[in-house]
Protein backbone atom coordinates (compact mmCIF):
# COMPACT_ATOMS: atom_id res chain seq x y z
CA UNK A 1 0.00 0.00 0.00
CA UNK A 2 1.65 3.45 -0.88
CA UNK A 3 0.06 6.76 -0.56
CA UNK A 4 -2.63 5.46 1.85
CA UNK A 5 -5.08 7.71 3.69
CA UNK A 6 -4.71 6.89 6.88
CA UNK A 7 -7.19 7.77 9.79
CA UNK A 8 -5.12 7.77 13.76
CA UNK A 9 -7.40 7.48 16.08
CA UNK A 10 -5.92 8.84 19.53
CA UNK A 11 -3.95 11.49 17.75
CA UNK A 12 -2.42 13.30 20.53
CA UNK A 13 -0.88 10.26 22.46
CA UNK A 14 2.69 9.50 23.04
CA UNK A 15 2.79 7.00 20.69
CA UNK A 16 0.38 8.77 18.09
CA UNK A 17 2.73 11.86 17.86
CA UNK A 18 6.23 10.12 17.18
CA UNK A 19 4.03 8.37 14.66
CA UNK A 20 1.96 11.54 12.82
CA UNK A 21 5.68 12.55 11.34
CA UNK A 22 6.87 9.22 9.86
CA UNK A 23 3.67 8.54 8.06
CA UNK A 24 3.47 12.16 6.78
CA UNK A 25 7.46 11.36 5.64
CA UNK A 26 6.08 8.27 4.01
CA UNK A 27 3.78 10.63 1.95
CA UNK A 28 0.79 8.74 3.34
CA UNK A 29 -2.35 11.38 3.89
CA UNK A 30 -2.48 11.51 7.17
CA UNK A 31 -5.29 12.62 9.91
CA UNK A 32 -5.42 12.81 13.37
CA UNK A 33 -8.18 12.56 15.63
CA UNK A 34 -8.05 13.76 19.32
CA UNK A 35 -10.97 15.17 21.37
CA UNK A 36 -9.34 18.50 23.13
CA UNK A 37 -9.48 21.67 20.80
CA UNK A 38 -6.44 22.43 22.69
CA UNK A 39 -4.31 20.39 20.86
CA UNK A 40 -4.94 20.77 17.36
CA UNK A 41 -1.59 23.05 16.78
CA UNK A 42 0.55 20.88 17.97
CA UNK A 43 -0.79 17.73 16.23
CA UNK A 44 -0.84 19.97 13.28
CA UNK A 45 2.97 20.37 13.59
CA UNK A 46 3.60 16.54 12.63
CA UNK A 47 1.52 18.01 9.51
CA UNK A 48 -1.33 15.58 9.92
CA UNK A 49 -5.11 17.15 9.00
CA UNK A 50 -6.17 17.62 13.02
CA UNK A 51 -9.90 16.43 13.76
CA UNK A 52 -11.14 17.14 17.01
CA UNK A 53 -13.49 14.03 17.75
CA UNK A 54 -14.53 12.07 20.93
CA UNK A 55 -14.77 8.82 19.86
CA UNK A 56 -16.13 7.77 23.06
CA UNK A 57 -19.12 9.57 22.41
CA UNK A 58 -19.61 8.39 19.02
CA UNK A 59 -21.61 5.50 17.54
CA UNK A 60 -20.73 3.31 14.50
CA UNK A 61 -22.82 5.56 12.28
CA UNK A 62 -21.09 8.69 13.50
CA UNK A 63 -17.87 7.25 13.95
CA UNK A 64 -18.37 5.43 10.04
CA UNK A 65 -18.97 9.42 8.43
CA UNK A 66 -15.53 10.19 10.32
CA UNK A 67 -13.44 7.29 8.57
CA UNK A 68 -15.15 8.30 5.03
CA UNK A 69 -12.34 8.20 2.37
CA UNK A 70 -9.99 6.36 4.12
CA UNK A 71 -7.94 3.44 3.26
CA UNK A 72 -6.82 2.36 6.83
CA UNK A 73 -7.90 3.07 10.60
CA UNK A 74 -4.41 2.97 13.10
CA UNK A 75 -6.00 2.67 16.98
CA UNK A 76 -3.64 4.19 19.44
CA UNK A 77 -6.19 5.14 21.45
CA UNK A 78 -6.91 5.02 25.15
CA UNK A 79 -8.59 6.05 28.72
CA UNK A 80 -4.82 6.13 30.23
CA UNK A 81 -5.96 4.04 33.26
CA UNK A 82 -6.78 4.79 36.39
CA UNK A 83 -10.85 5.15 36.10
CA UNK A 84 -12.41 1.67 34.95
CA UNK A 85 -15.44 3.04 33.70
CA UNK A 86 -13.47 5.05 30.80
CA UNK A 87 -11.55 2.48 30.29
CA UNK A 88 -14.14 -0.20 29.62
CA UNK A 89 -15.94 3.06 27.44
CA UNK A 90 -12.38 3.27 25.14
CA UNK A 91 -10.14 0.45 25.01
CA UNK A 92 -13.30 -1.93 24.69
CA UNK A 93 -16.38 -0.41 23.80
CA UNK A 94 -15.19 2.46 21.64
CA UNK A 95 -12.65 0.25 19.95
CA UNK A 96 -14.97 -2.43 19.11
CA UNK A 97 -17.33 0.50 17.60
CA UNK A 98 -14.72 1.87 15.38
CA UNK A 99 -13.85 -1.30 13.73
CA UNK A 100 -17.65 -2.40 12.81
CA UNK A 101 -17.02 1.54 11.42
CA UNK A 102 -14.15 0.70 9.54
CA UNK A 103 -16.50 -1.85 7.66
CA UNK A 104 -18.81 0.21 6.91
CA UNK A 105 -16.62 2.96 5.95
CA UNK A 106 -14.96 0.86 3.27
CA UNK A 107 -11.82 1.34 5.44
CA UNK A 108 -10.62 -2.41 5.33
CA UNK A 109 -6.94 -2.28 6.75
CA UNK A 110 -7.16 -1.59 10.59
CA UNK A 111 -4.11 -1.68 13.06
CA UNK A 112 -4.51 -2.03 16.48
CA UNK A 113 -2.27 -0.53 19.15
CA UNK A 114 -2.28 -3.01 21.91
CA UNK A 115 0.22 -4.23 24.52
CA UNK A 116 2.20 -7.64 25.12
CA UNK A 117 -0.13 -9.69 27.71
CA UNK A 118 -3.41 -9.00 25.56
CA UNK A 119 -5.55 -11.88 25.08
CA UNK A 120 -8.65 -13.07 26.69
CA UNK A 121 -7.28 -15.49 29.38
CA UNK A 122 -4.68 -13.18 30.39
CA UNK A 123 -4.99 -14.57 33.97
CA UNK A 124 -4.62 -11.36 35.93
CA UNK A 125 -7.10 -11.10 39.13
CA UNK A 126 -10.24 -9.01 39.29
CA UNK A 127 -8.33 -7.01 42.25
CA UNK A 128 -5.94 -6.08 40.12
CA UNK A 129 -6.17 -2.37 38.96
CA UNK A 130 -4.59 -2.97 35.50
CA UNK A 131 -7.57 -5.82 35.51
CA UNK A 132 -10.16 -3.53 33.40
CA UNK A 133 -7.52 -2.95 30.81
CA UNK A 134 -6.28 -6.47 30.65
CA UNK A 135 -10.38 -7.30 30.37
CA UNK A 136 -10.83 -4.06 27.86
CA UNK A 137 -7.94 -4.65 25.32
CA UNK A 138 -8.38 -8.83 25.31
CA UNK A 139 -12.16 -8.17 24.52
CA UNK A 140 -11.17 -5.50 21.20
CA UNK A 141 -8.44 -7.79 19.75
CA UNK A 142 -10.35 -10.79 20.06
CA UNK A 143 -13.53 -9.14 18.21
CA UNK A 144 -10.60 -7.37 15.52
CA UNK A 145 -9.65 -10.60 14.93
CA UNK A 146 -13.08 -11.93 14.24
CA UNK A 147 -13.44 -9.59 11.54
CA UNK A 148 -13.49 -9.49 7.51
CA UNK A 149 -10.89 -6.65 8.30
CA UNK A 150 -7.45 -6.70 7.11
CA UNK A 151 -6.06 -6.24 10.53
CA UNK A 152 -3.21 -6.01 12.26
CA UNK A 153 -2.82 -6.55 16.28
CA UNK A 154 0.63 -4.84 17.27
CA UNK A 155 1.39 -5.55 21.01
CA UNK A 156 4.38 -3.91 22.07
CA UNK A 157 6.16 -4.38 25.55
CA UNK A 158 6.45 -1.81 28.93
CA UNK A 159 6.82 1.61 26.78
CA UNK A 160 9.80 3.97 28.19
CA UNK A 161 11.12 7.05 26.55
CA UNK A 162 13.99 5.85 25.34
CA UNK A 163 15.63 6.87 21.68
CA UNK A 164 14.72 5.31 18.96
CA UNK A 165 16.93 1.94 18.14
CA UNK A 166 15.28 0.66 15.05
CA UNK A 167 15.56 -3.01 16.13
CA UNK A 168 13.38 -4.91 17.83
CA UNK A 169 12.76 -8.52 18.73
CA UNK A 170 9.25 -10.67 18.11
CA UNK A 171 7.36 -13.44 20.26
CA UNK A 172 8.14 -15.55 17.02
CA UNK A 173 11.84 -15.06 17.77
CA UNK A 174 11.42 -15.85 21.23
CA UNK A 175 10.69 -12.47 22.83
CA UNK A 176 8.91 -12.56 26.36
CA UNK A 177 7.79 -9.44 27.87
CA UNK A 178 10.43 -6.50 28.43
CA UNK A 179 10.64 -2.78 27.32
CA UNK A 180 10.83 -0.87 24.13
CA UNK A 181 10.73 2.78 23.37
CA UNK A 182 7.74 4.36 22.02
CA UNK A 183 10.23 5.29 19.52
CA UNK A 184 10.02 1.72 18.20
CA UNK A 185 6.57 1.22 17.83
CA UNK A 186 5.85 4.21 15.95
CA UNK A 187 8.52 2.87 13.47
CA UNK A 188 6.75 -0.87 13.82
CA UNK A 189 2.96 0.85 13.64
CA UNK A 190 4.33 2.88 10.09
CA UNK A 191 5.78 -0.04 8.93
CA UNK A 192 3.38 -2.73 9.42
CA UNK A 193 0.97 -0.22 7.70
CA UNK A 194 2.16 -1.08 4.39
CA UNK A 195 3.65 -4.45 5.27
CA UNK A 196 1.28 -7.41 3.28
CA UNK A 197 3.00 -10.11 5.78
CA UNK A 198 1.31 -8.63 8.89
CA UNK A 199 -1.96 -8.77 7.75
CA UNK A 200 -4.14 -10.91 10.42
CA UNK A 201 -0.91 -11.28 12.71
CA UNK A 202 -0.75 -10.32 16.42
CA UNK A 203 2.63 -9.50 16.72
CA UNK A 204 4.23 -9.22 20.18
CA UNK A 205 7.41 -7.83 20.25
CA UNK A 206 10.11 -5.84 22.64
CA UNK A 207 13.78 -4.46 21.79
CA UNK A 208 15.87 -6.27 20.12
CA UNK A 209 18.57 -6.90 17.74
CA UNK A 210 16.46 -7.50 14.35
CA UNK A 211 15.97 -4.36 12.00
CA UNK A 212 12.13 -3.78 11.64
CA UNK A 213 11.66 -4.08 8.73
CA UNK A 214 13.43 -7.62 8.86
CA UNK A 215 11.48 -8.27 11.95
CA UNK A 216 8.15 -7.54 10.26
CA UNK A 217 8.53 -9.66 6.99
CA UNK A 218 7.14 -12.90 6.08
CA UNK A 219 9.99 -15.23 6.96
CA UNK A 220 10.37 -13.67 10.43
CA UNK A 221 6.38 -13.86 11.10
CA UNK A 222 5.85 -16.98 9.82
Amino acid sequence: MDNVRVLVVGGHGKVARLLLPLLVRAGHQVTAVFRDPAHGAEVAETGAAPVVADVEQLDVEAMATLFAGQDAIIWSAGAGGGNPRRTYAVDRDAAIRSMDAALRAGARRYLMVSYFGSQIDHGLSAESDFFPYAEAKGAADAYLASTTLDWTILAPSRLTLEPPTGRIETANQGATAGSVSRADVAAVVAHALVEPATIHRVIRFNAGATAILDALSEDDLA
